[in-house]
């Protein structure tokens, strides 16, 4: 434990975010998930609707700092070439 206030503030600071952002990257995990699973059954219609989820959850991580531009990135394109593929 920190002996400096300000150490301690940062310590339950850390927690705080370090729980927020793992909160995050599990739902874009389940996002994908779902994702993959529509796209291997062949249903484009809950594929396209799978898709769109998976890139607001992305860019919303992205915007809160949790997930970095390029990952964000190329975890949609990959998933937009699934989703071509698919049609």
């Amino acid at each position: 434990m920190a002996n400096i206030q300000s150490g301690e503030k940062r310590a339950r600071q850390a927690l705080r975010l370090r729980s927020r952002n793992r909160a995050e990257k599990i739902k874009i995990k389940t996002v994908q998930k779902n994702l993959l699973e529509a796209v291997a059954a062949g249903d484009k219609v809950k594929s396209k609707a799978a898709f769109g989820l998976f890139c607001s959850v992305l860019d919303k991580a992205r915007k809160h700092g949790i997930v970095k531009a390029n990952t964000v990135n190329r975890s949609k394109s990959r998933a937009a070439a699934k989703l071509a593929a698919l049609k």
